[in-house]
């Protein structure tokens, strides 16, 4: 028996198994570094106990995209800004289920400017008053809105605001923090237990001052379905809650 090419062969094979345990204590390593990075991961899990603990219910679609997003500045436009509603010349009837392509065709049809710069909100829309707001982008900006006042089963008349977007401020393009996380600060800090959470959106927020000019900052929209309507708005940069408020 040949001792020396036993011997040879002996080591490649150990040294082969060492290769092949080492490459898979890497991939373990590896997936393991990877979901303990994961924000999502571990704020999704973060957000599922304080909801069990407080008995919060939560909806099922929470967006899951965190996209770059800047503040913007805008300037009402005073021609298609109105302070009350106005009648419509020719009424007509509206259903909210109708797909956004047939309603700006109704709206503009009934002689409302600007119609498709508008996107239908139902997690506002009460009592007979159906709310619109206008888009920049792919993001709604909550405080300019189009109302649509129903009597009788009739669309009669409307509210409508509408702004020019001036410029994107001064500040640098970021990423807006998770849904998830600023749920848990909402929850953990602002919403009383066995609350409900109706819905979360993305868009740009700020207050309306006695002026044509309105500085807005992107924004997560919580609504809660405790019959007071009440709205909070958690900042998409910094997690602060502001809230709540009214659904108008």
């Amino acid at each position: 028996m040949d001792w020396g090419r036993a011997k040879t062969i002996l080591i490649l094979s150990f040294l082969l198994l060492n290769m092949v345990l080492g490459f898979q204590l890497w991939s373990s390593r590896s997936d393991l570094l990877n979901f303990d990075t994961s924000p999502s991961g571990a704020a999704i899990e973060e957000l599922q106990q304080i909801v069990k603990s407080k008995n919060i219910q939560v909806p099922a679609d929470i967006p899951k995209d965190t996209p770059k997003l800047k503040e913007i500045v805008a300037r009402f436009d005073e021609k298609l800004t109105m302070p009350k509603p106005a009648p419509l010349p020719a009424p007509f009837r509206f259903d909210p289920l109708i797909s956004r392509g047939t309603a700006m065709d109704l709206l503009t049809r009934a002689g409302i400017p600007k119609a498709d710069s508008y996107q239908f909100d139902p997690a506002l829309s009460m009592n007979g008053t159906y709310v619109f707001e206008q888009m920049y982008g792919a993001f709604p900006m909550f405080e300019v809105q189009l109302k649509l006042q129903e009597k009788g089963g009739l669309i009669g008349a409307y509210q409508q605001g509408f702004v020019q977007v001036l410029s994107e401020g001064d500040s640098k393009e970021q990423k807006v923090i998770s849904p998830y996380t600023a749920l848990q600060n909402l929850i953990e800090n602002y919403l009383p237990a066995g609350s409900v959470i109706t819905g979360v959106k993305l868009g740009y927020h700020g207050p309306i001052y006695n002026s044509q000019t309105l500085n807005m900052w992107p924004s997560w929209r919580v609504t809660i379905g405790n019959g007071n309507g009440d709205v909070y708005f958690v900042h998409a940069f910094t997690g602060a809650v502001e809230g709540p408020q009214k659904k108008q």
